[in-house]
């Protein structure tokens, strides 16, 4: 199983900006699509963003086109997503995950796996 750890989140003013990132121990890291996936209290979680191993197919979900860029540095085994122009409706925990399936237009949901996620809050 794949053990993903993500770095980043915390607390920013609407408007503001952080950067995601989520780091694997293995290798086979850079043969995976990756994603971002986000749940906020009473919410179900929902994809976020997600990346294919050649970085080809890209898939944002609606409410963050424009605001959200996701990358990859397989190199280090690192995915990142960084966030502009937050909303408090960007507030929820965000986790890295392993979808299931992958194209532009859908972000499957992730293969079972445990990690702690990392808080986002968007408040002034």
């Amino acid at each position: 199983q794949l053990q993903l750890v993500e770095h980043g989140g915390g607390l920013v003013q609407p408007g503001g900006s952080l950067r995601l990132s989520c780091t694997a121990s293995e290798t086979i890291f850079r043969n995976y699509n990756i994603g971002w996936f986000r749940q906020a209290p009473g919410k179900e979680r929902e994809p976020v963003s997600c990346i294919s191993p050649n970085e080809q197919t890209i898939y944002y979900l609606d409410s963050v086109k424009g605001r959200f860029t996701i990358s990859r540095d397989n190199a280090k085994n690192t995915v990142y997503l960084q966030m502009n122009s937050l909303k408090p409706e960007d507030t929820a925990v965000y986790y890295c995950r392993r979808p299931s399936g992958l194209t532009t237009s859908t972000c499957w949901p992730p293969f079972n796996s445990q990690s702690q996620g990392t808080q986002v809050t968007v408040s002034s």
